[in-house]
């Protein structure tokens, strides 16, 4: 397959006079020879400005769980207008959209909606604070909680080392260094340390922050034994269980992660899945905890519970919660796994998979990854090299390795054969790209 992007580049030049970087978001560019614009998206494809279509794994980082432009969805959508759109005032909806994720959710006692994943866990964080009148958190290395400051903390490869707590740096430019001091990091799946951690800082830890399906490295899973013992710790030690379900809510499973789980969270965050790309997000979690909001803790937002929003929320979980849609999406999932690992077993190349079928992360190694710790130090230029090549075969992943692959409910039998003929050409090359360099540096 031949794939012309003149109208992108042409298109590029003239957003960068606009827009930093010809983007609305930094992870929207991909290089200056290599950053597409979407003309639109149906179902499990997306078309850019050169009309190159693409089977779409990315999802928006996982939104679109029925596949773009939904009709149902959308006629949702199209009654919520009808509403009026934004009034600073609550609508019946909320008390609606409520009960159905309660239902899902049995940690979801009590409800306030957001419009992003971001502002969903900023709010659980600063209740978490304000519940506990505790300051410092703990989050896992390798996490994504969203990008504002509290959550943009990484701990640097060279500073591994370190006894005790390893010095933390900003993930970027702005951010205040004097705030560094409340965040812990821990390594996934060590329990152990977690425990080491909320002994030394005992009386200081307000919450843990957990992804239990890193869904921005891999989706590498905490082991269940990690997770009820993190609930166990949270607990001995005064500290509230925040579970960041931003990506994997009522995508997962119908009740999320802590479904699979078999724990329950103090509080928890949800956004992508819910509104099948619309905006919207929630908070939700205990009573005791929820019940502060508005006594001494501040939420709200002007968009916040928007009508349209809303509408597509409520439709889209009830076809999450009274349809087979999870089931043929993890189904569809486990079946692109083992063609691909098949396309892989073929010629030797170790490999495993992470996560759930829904947000696979593929890692060339024979043993799963079980932390960032593990994914950092290996060698994921494989992957990287045949991410391009795959766009180029009209298959769009995250060209970073470390996002997975999101499947959504309108992936379908052409999907699947389309994708597994793209990753065999892709694998091909890069096997034939890595064999050209080791034999010019003979």
């Amino acid at each position: 397959m031949s794939r012309v992007l003149t109208k992108n580049h042409a298109h590029f030049q003239k957003a960068l006079t606009r827009l930093p970087l010809g983007v609305a978001s930094n992870f929207r560019f991909w290089g200056e020879d290599r950053t597409i614009y979407v003309k639109y998206g149906r179902g499990g494809r997306v078309f850019d400005l050169d009309d190159n279509g693409y089977v779409d794994y990315r999802l928006g980082y996982g939104p679109a769980i029925l596949g773009y432009a939904d009709p149902r969805v959308d006629e949702a959508a199209r009654e919520g207008m009808q509403v009026g759109g934004v009034f600073a005032l609550s609508t019946e909806r909320e008390y609606r959209v409520a009960e159905r994720i309660a239902k899902m959710v049995p940690a979801a006692e009590l409800v306030r909606f957001s419009n992003s994943g971001t502002e969903a866990v900023m709010a659980a964080l600063r209740l978490a604070r304000a519940y506990t009148g505790k300051d410092d958190y703990v989050i896992l290395e390798g996490s994504y909680h969203g990008l504002f400051d509290a959550a943009m903390w990484y701990t640097p490869m060279d500073k591994w080392s370190q006894v005790g707590d390893p010095e933390v740096y900003p993930y970027s430019q702005g951010i205040p260094l004097s705030t560094r001091s409340f965040a812990h990091f821990v390594q996934a799946n060590d329990a152990n340390q977690l425990e080491d951690v909320l002994r030394r800082h005992a009386g200081k830890v307000a919450c843990l922050l957990i992804e239990p399906i890193m869904g921005n490295c891999l989706g590498i899973a905490a082991d269940p034994a990690y997770m009820r013992a993190a609930r166990s710790l949270c607990d001995r030690y005064g500290v509230l269980l925040v579970i960041d379900e931003v990506k994997t809510g009522f995508r997962v499973a119908r009740g999320g992660a802590q479904e699979l789980y078999g724990v329950k969270a103090d509080l928890c965050t949800f956004a992508k899945a819910m509104g099948n790309g619309y905006p919207i997000s929630v908070l939700a979690g205990r009573e005791d905890i929820m019940r502060k909001l508005g006594h001494g803790v501040a939420h709200g937002g002007t968009y916040t519970a928007h009508s349209v929003s809303l509408a597509a929320a409520e439709r889209t979980l009830q076809i999450l919660d009274e349809t087979d849609a999870l089931e043929r999406i993890a189904q569809y999932g486990t079946a692109l796994r083992q063609g691909m690992s098949a396309i892989l077993r073929a010629r030797g190349i170790a490999h495993s998979f992470v996560g759930h079928p829904s947000m696979s992360g593929l890692y060339f190694a024979q043993d799963p990854p079980r932390n960032y710790r593990d994914w950092k130090g290996s060698d994921y230029a494989f992957y990287d090299a045949a991410a391009r090549v795959l766009h180029d075969e009209g298959v769009l992943c995250e060209p970073d390795s470390r996002e997975p692959w999101f499947v959504c409910a309108a992936h379908d039998e052409s999907c699947l054969k389309q994708t597994l003929a793209a990753f065999e050409i892709a694998v091909e090359k890069t096997l034939t790209a890595q064999s050209g360099r080791r034999q010019a540096g003979a």
